[in-house]
């Protein structure tokens, strides 16, 4: 395999969604299976025997649902102990709170179960280049569960976010780049669309991070709906 070969991890406790994950991921040459489990804690094993073997792991599919460890509990481990690692969750529409857990927990982003063979490969480039990966969907459902439960400021007046406190410390340009990671932009994308370089973005978007106390791009989405942009 390639340096830039991804290593990808499944975790769910169905065999079946396993093996059909699998086999989208087996047609993709910079992409590798590594491994697998059914549960958080097999998860947790596997991650330790991956890094003790020196390969490491760049993506977990996670399943939030299941018997013994949970997902969104073994989320929370990974974040801790495997920082580099990318945890994507895989969610469904009447279980979406299980995502926004997972997501808190320290996910990097979310996925339909249901969602087409380009969806799956597309979230896994997306997270392990540091960009969100949000079933659109999800995303609605989620904002609303969280502003439910407070976890969101009021929207506040969409067409002057500069009237609301948390984004007054944010220069015009850092709002445009809120604006457009919000669209699901990449930096790639986003530097051209601003004119700038991409090394410009990243820092750009490094301060909009840090600015509004955001833990990475998927908080950084949901911040920006929740807020009208």
């Amino acid at each position: 395999m390639s340096e830039t070969t991804i290593r990808v991890m499944l975790v769910d406790d169905q065999e079946l969604i396993r093996t059909g994950f699998r086999l989208v991921l087996l047609g993709e040459a910079d992409i590798e299976v590594v491994a697998e489990a059914s549960d958080g804690e097999g998860a947790m094993a596997e991650l330790a025997r991956l890094f003790a073997e020196g390969g490491g792991c760049d993506v977990v599919l996670m399943d939030v649902r299941m018997p013994g460890m949970n997902g969104i509990d073994a989320t929370a481990r990974i974040a801790r102990e495997y920082p580099g690692t990318r945890v994507l969750v895989l969610t469904t529409f009447d279980l979406d709170e299980y995502a926004t857990g997972a997501i808190r927990a320290g996910a990097s982003g979310f996925l339909l179960k249901d969602a087409r063979p380009s969806e799956l490969v597309d979230a896994i480039h997306r997270v392990v280049a540091g960009d969100a990966a949000m079933a659109p969907s999800v995303t609605r459902r989620m904002i609303e569960r969280m502003r439910d439960q407070g976890a969101l400021l009021p929207a506040g007046d969409a067409t002057r976010p500069g009237r609301d406190p948390a984004l007054e410390q944010l220069t015009e340009r850092e709002l445009e780049v809120l604006r457009l990671i919000a669209e699901g932009k990449n930096n790639a994308e986003i530097s051209g669309e601003l004119f700038l370089s991409e090394s410009t973005v990243k820092t750009h978007v490094g301060r909009v991070l840090a600015k509004l106390q955001l833990r990475d791009r998927v908080h950084a989405v949901i911040f920006a709906k929740g807020h009208g942009l």
